[in-house]
């Protein structure tokens, strides 16, 4: 069972293939080595487990996978119902609680990338530095801040901004599709 509407195939396209291969193949690419390359002064390995645990509580790539998996979900319950039902393609936007169903589960995925975006921010902020200033009072240390080096901060800067991105147009594509239906509804747009 396709989307209902030309924004629906296109969403799912966009989101389907690039959005994921962007995320695997460079998200790997990217933030793949991270962690072998974090180094702290002193480099020492406790040091360096301890500050970069601290730098990145959660890894973008889990954090964008986990992202993908949740948002795709609304969607995916909607098909499973419609699979169960046994509701034709064109049946969506014919019935009023076939639509008021489906516009549900579009709405449900704005709101997760929404909350996504949010938790981005306050997760990885916009920017990437070169230098990360850790709070290693808890190893009992001489010292309480240590410098360490983030490995390729340029690289991870773009890339976040590309994910910030690809939020913004998947929600753009959801209001347009949510937009699309009401007006096929309301009669102004040709059913396909």
């Amino acid at each position: 069972l396709r989307p209902p509407t030309v924004i629906g195939q296109f969403h799912t396209l966009f989101f389907g293939s690039i959005r994921m291969f962007f995320l695997g193949v460079l998200g790997f690419a990217v933030y793949g080595n991270e962690a072998l390359h974090f180094s702290c002064d002193p480099d020492k390995r406790e040091v360096n487990l301890f500050c970069y645990n601290q730098f990145r509580p959660i890894t973008p790539q889990v954090f964008w996978a986990l992202q993908l998996v949740i948002v795709l979900v609304p969607g995916a319950f909607f098909h499973l119902y419609a699979a169960c039902k046994s509701i034709k393609q064109e049946d969506i936007l014919q019935k009023s609680s076939y639509t008021g169903f489906y516009i549900f589960s579009v709405f449900l995925r704005i709101v997760l990338e929404v909350v996504a975006f949010w938790l981005q921010i306050q997760l990885f902020g916009f920017k990437v530095n070169a230098i990360y200033m850790c709070d290693v009072g808890a190893l009992e240390k001489k010292f309480n801040i240590t410098r360490c080096m983030v490995p390729e901060h340029f690289e991870k800067t773009i890339f976040l901004i590309a994910m910030y991105t690809f939020t913004v147009i998947t929600v753009i594509l959801c209001v347009a599709e949510i937009f699309e239906i009401t007006c096929r509804r309301l009669g102004f747009l040709k059913t396909q």
